[in-house]
């Protein structure tokens, strides 16, 4: 039987005496982004840096291809790319000054560094900036530079910890492209605080909380939490409140003036398609119907209580 990608096993860590994080487990088998969401201080880079060997946990053990990553650290890290939050660059480096490094500190073999610098350029698409000084590129091409030393030795596995921050909305969509690329070879685990990101990228999520995991499971069964259970709608003829309340999955109505109204429902989008048909048949005038998002905190607290009613 083929041994997982990565294996975690009862995982903790602790700094002096409080546990960053505790009881860790989870195991991946296929490649695609598999997300890590959790806010800042909840366990996350912890987790990440001790399952790149950047950190020795104080419990637990971490598997990469069957190989203990703690007993033999150089053979389990020869299947890890790494990209953490500050990518690791050299500024007074070329781009390809600064890959060739990398390929040496990877153990490559030195009659494979040329070729594999050069496809890692292409993939990573920078060839044409190969001779520029890393410091002179936007903060885009340097994230692209970080993401390239992560795979410049092909690993199997790849942690990418907040890809997108600080970038701006044309170059979020680039890196997306290139991690969605790189992903359809590999395991990608993508580390971040932002939701949006997740459901852009993700198959499948685990959510960090207090160093613990309080959620693990597909991209459509974390919307089943993280779906709005709120709606907004301008009714310029609407009915009394207490009408708007009987439309089905509707479970309250508050008037918030101007003819708005803030709707809770059961989290069930039919709602939303039977208020729209009530409103057109009884002539409510309609103009406006929007989801308000639950925001992560709103999600971690559900999944948090959820969890804490489990453990009772």
């Amino acid at each position: 039987m083929k041994e997982p990608i990565i294996k975690v096993s009862n995982l903790s860590h602790r700094y002096n005496i409080q546990w960053a994080i505790k009881d860790i487990n989870f195991e991946f088998n296929n490649k695609g982004i598999y997300g890590l969401l959790g806010a800042n201080g909840a366990g996350k880079s912890t987790l990440m840096n001790i399952i790149c060997g950047v950190l020795n946990q104080t419990d637990g053990d971490v598997f990469i291809n069957g190989i203990n990553l703690r007993e033999n650290p150089v053979q389990a890290k020869k299947h890890i790319g790494f990209l953490p939050q500050q990518p690791p660059l050299q500024p007074e480096l070329t781009i390809e000054e600064y890959l060739t490094y990398c390929a040496y500190l990877r153990l490559m073999p030195e009659n494979t560094i040329k070729q594999a610098v050069q496809e890692v350029m292409e993939k990573c698409k920078i060839s044409h900036f190969a001779q520029r000084i890393i410091k002179n590129l936007s903060g885009g091409y340097q994230q692209r530079v970080g993401i390239a030393q992560a795979i410049i030795h092909r690993p199997d596995f790849i942690v990418l910890d907040e890809p997108t921050n600080g970038l701006d909305p044309n170059q979020i969509l680039e890196v997306r492209s290139l991690i969605k690329e790189i992903a359809e070879e590999r395991t990608v685990l993508l580390s971040t605080h932002i939701l949006q990101e997740v459901q852009a990228l993700c198959d499948d999520i685990w959510m960090i909380n207090e160093g613990q995991i309080i959620f693990s499971g597909t991209l459509d069964e974390f919307d089943h939490y993280a779906m709005p259970g709120l709606f907004n709608a301008t009714l310029l003829a609407a009915p009394s409140p207490e009408e708007l309340a009987t439309v089905p999955g509707v479970l309250g109505v508050e008037v918030a003036g101007n003819n708005k109204y803030r709707l809770q429902f059961d989290n069930n989008r039919e709602v939303l398609e039977t208020f729209v048909k009530m409103s057109i048949a009884n002539d409510w005038r309609l103009i406006e119907i929007y989801l308000e998002k639950n925001s992560l905190n709103t999600v971690f607290a559900e999944l948090s209580r959820k969890k804490t009613n489990q453990l009772n």
